[in-house]
């Protein structure tokens, strides 16, 4: 074990108690809490905040993970970071206390060299970051949830998860599912593997600026043992994977809004399980 020179293992932060920040409050002041509450659409970021507004109740922290990969001739490189983040975002907006990191725009991605735009970190690679990255929020967060844009992720994510909850290190994990794209009345011809009819659907809703509908064009729908076996490239010279025809902006909301349903019930559901105080319901104003 690599140890640094204050006596810590190297890449881990020490416990909350044995290092504390000076000045550091046990509790926020009525002063700051009323500024948090005000500022709470901000504060749901971890990244806006101050360590004086988070103080010491450690909510939930919320890591988005996408990829930077191709996405077809007509979607950006970033889709599934985009998707990750609009979800987490849902997740702030209808439950707290929570807290949204800053997206991890780099996955595991592999399976779609041979395209300019792809940058991908590997699933060793990646696994390592996701234990490093959850291992040193002690001081922030009783729990972490990740929300996974890119199916890529998978196999690190849950090597992660595992090495994790070995250490009890509670790891939520949410990725999207085919079902959601049938419940919001996707044809099952039309549900894609890969920057087609649900994907294209969820960036006009997102993004319509970044999608080049003019571009779109159908690709194979290979299953999944040949995709992993032999690539993206050797399979679909546009990137595509599936259908992009029929999507459209009012699907890609009805699909987002999917996700985030679906992501409120399992993180609640898990919470529970966990023995963990579920965050609570947001209350939203509608009336303007």
């Amino acid at each position: 074990m690599v140890v640094a020179r204050n006596g810590t293992p190297a890449g881990r932060l020490r416990r909350p108690g044995t290092a504390r920040a000076a000045g550091r409050p046990a509790r926020l002041s009525e002063e700051t809490s009323t500024v948090v509450r005000e500022r709470s659409d901000e504060v749901s970021m971890l990244g806006r905040a101050t360590w004086r507004e988070l103080g010491d109740d450690r909510p939930l922290l919320v890591l988005p993970l996408g990829s930077t990969e191709q996405h077809g001739p007509h979607l950006p490189l970033d889709t599934d970071t985009r998707v990750a983040s609009a979800v987490a975002h849902g997740l702030a907006q209808r439950l707290e206390p929570l807290l949204v990191g800053a997206a991890l725009p780099y996955g595991a991605s592999g399976e779609h060299a041979g395209f300019p735009g792809t940058v991908s970190l590997g699933t060793q690679v990646l696994e390592r970051v996701v234990v490093e990255l959850v291992r040193s929020v002690d001081d922030t967060a009783r729990a972490v949830v990740l929300v996974n844009g890119h199916g890529g992720n998978t196999a690190a994510l849950c090597s992660a998860r595992r090495i994790l909850a070995d250490e009890g290190r509670p790891v939520h994990l949410w990725a999207p599912t085919a079902a959601l794209a049938a419940a919001v009345g996707v044809p099952a011809a039309n549900r894609d593997l890969h920057a087609g009819r649900s994907e294209t659907s969820l960036l006009l809703h997102l993004a319509p600026d970044l999608v080049r509908l003019d571009l779109a064009v159908a690709g194979p729908s290979p299953s999944l043992d040949d995709l992993l076996a032999h690539g993206v490239a050797a399979l679909s010279p546009s990137g595509v994977l599936g259908d992009p025809g029929g999507a459209s902006a009012a699907e890609g909301a009805r699909l987002l809004d999917a996700y985030v349903d679906d992501a409120v019930e399992r993180l609640l559901g898990w919470t529970r399980r966990q023995g963990l105080t579920p965050p609570a319901a947001r209350t939203v104003d509608r009336s303007a």
